[in-house]
C-alpha cells in the first residue's frame, strides 16, 4: 500500500463534520503521548516495548495525520517528500552534531 492509498482509505472512516481539524489537532497530540507513554513504561519501568502496542499506536497517528493532510488538502505523498527534501538540505551527509547546531532552515 503505498502512502496515497492509506490516506484515502483512511478517509473512509473519518467523521466529517464542523470541528474535523479540532478532533483529528488533538487526537494525534493523544495518540503520540500513548508512543511516548510506551517508551517512557521500557526506559523507566521495566517493561518490554511491545511491538504490537507501538505498531498500534502508530498507525493511529498516521490515521490522524492523514486526515489532518486531507483537510489540509495535501496528500501523505507531498508531505513525505517535502520533510524529505527539508532534511536533505538541512543534513545533506545525514545527521550529525555540529550541522545541527548550525542548522540552516529554509
Amino acid at each position: 500500500m503505498n502512502m496515497n492509498e492509506y490516506q484515502l482509505l483512511a478517509t473512509r472512516t473519518a467523521a466529517k463534520h464542523d470541528n474535523e481539524l479540532v478532533n483529528y489537532g488533538l487526537g494525534i497530540a493523544g495518540e503520540a503521548g500513548e508512543v511516548a507513554d510506551l517508551i517512557k513504561k521500557e526506559m523507566f519501568h521495566g517493561h518490554v516495548i511491545d511491538q504490537v502496542e507501538v505498531k498500534k499506536e502508530l498507525g493511529d497517528v498516521l490515521w490522524y495525520l492523514a486526515n489532518i493532510g486531507r483537510l489540509a488538502g495535501l496528500s501523505l505523498d507531498e508531505i513525505a517528500e517535502a520533510n524529505i527534501s527539508k532534511l536533505q538540505k538541512r543534513y545533506p551527509n545525514g545527521f550529525n552534531v555540529e550541522d545541527s547546531k548550525k542548522r540552516v532552515d529554509m
